[in-house]
């Protein structure tokens, strides 16, 4: 049995949204991940099974990784097919917003979706979200966006429309937010939950290997590169650093998404808990949060870059140089020692 998580009324609420629309669009948030695409498109083919008309309109380009998951081909990316996008936007009867919190993280679709006068239905496990939405579902202590999608489907009485195209996307969402089940996934629901997709024949080990076994030769060499150049200690604080440049990223053709899961890899050196990853994007730097244990990392990513995320998984973005984003990191470090274990 999986607990009844999602409040009765909102259940109600939504399927009644559901069933009195019939063009449906999904957003997601700004470089959508695993969770991002995973629930989106879940939600997606849920609703093709009803007759609906639903779009999945993402921000910017998903990572090259996930361009097998079923589905993907028909995500429409808003920076290259802004016109397109905003004639879906509004021709929609409703609104899905999925794995973000405030409206920003859309970065340039936000004020598109905002202008839109239709029903709108946040469902996200991120802390404090906005005021945006009509219906708001959301709950920070489960593991993944597609989580939430699975138990509002079920709880929607609609377990028999998951067909095996939305539980593999359901599942890659799962399995992308929590590194491969390595953290945020210490709850006896999830493998519940996953017993439940298998059984609609998803196949895990073929979804793992296409995420993070697929990978280009440049991406494993630009790896190397981090690894032996760009990697910093700080062992006093548990702490390590990954930095790149634009330049660098260049030296080693890179493409969206071949720094996936570089944060994570100092967290498997000893004495280490708190991994942050930067890189420079094209007017920003995009920064990533991961630790152990206790220790918050969102906490630091909110307190520094207001940015946020969960304990031990965050993100957020710097508009100053990396030599100023890395020294603003550094001088703070002091102030967090209290909370290593």
């Amino acid at each position: 049995m999986i607990s009844k998580i999602i409040a009765e009324d909102l259940i109600h609420k939504v399927q009644k949204e559901i069933s009195k629309a019939e063009r449906i669009v999904i957003v997601t948030h700004v470089g959508p991940d695993g969770d991002a695409m995973g629930s989106s498109l879940g939600l997606w083919h849920y609703l093709m099974t009803l007759n609906k008309e639903p779009v999945v309109i993402v921000p910017t380009a998903y990572p090259d990784f996930l361009n097998w998951m079923p589905g993907a081909e028909c995500v429409m990316v808003y920076e290259e097919n802004k016109e397109t996008s905003d004639k879906f936007l509004a021709g929609a009867d409703l609104i899905f917003a999925l794995d973000f919190n405030i409206p920003k993280r859309m970065d340039m679709l936000a004020d598109a979706v905002l202008a839109t006068n239709v029903p709108k239905v946040l469902i996200d496990h991120h802390l404090h979200p906005a005021d945006f939405t009509n219906i708001v579902i959301s709950h920070p202590e489960l593991s993944s966006t597609s989580e939430l999608i699975f138990r509002l489907i079920c709880r929607m009485g609609d377990f028999s429309k998951i067909n095996l195209a939305c539980a593999e996307c359901i599942y890659t969402g799962m399995m992308t937010d929590t590194g491969g089940f390595t953290y945020n996934s210490n709850k006896q629901e999830i493998y519940t939950i996953i017993s439940e997709l298998i059984k609609l024949g998803v196949d895990k080990d073929d979804i793992y290997r296409k995420v993070f076994n697929t990978y280009s030769a440049d991406r494993l060499r630009l790896m190397g590169f981090c690894l032996y150049k760009k990697m910093k200690i700080y062992p006093e604080y548990k702490a390590a650093l990954i930095t790149l440049t634009a330049k660098e990223l260049s030296l080693f053709n890179y493409k969206n998404g071949d720094s996936e899961g570089f944060v994570n890899i100092p967290l498997s050196i000893a004495g280490v808990d708190f991994s942050v990853f930067m890189r420079e994007d094209k007017d920003k730097i995009k920064l990533s949060f991961r630790s152990q244990g206790t220790f918050p990392a969102n906490k630091v990513a909110a307190d520094l870059f207001n940015g946020g995320g969960h304990l031990n998984a965050a993100g957020a973005e710097s508009y100053a140089s990396m030599s100023d984003t890395v020294n603003k990191f550094e001088e703070a470090l002091e102030n967090y020692k209290d909370f290593l274990e």
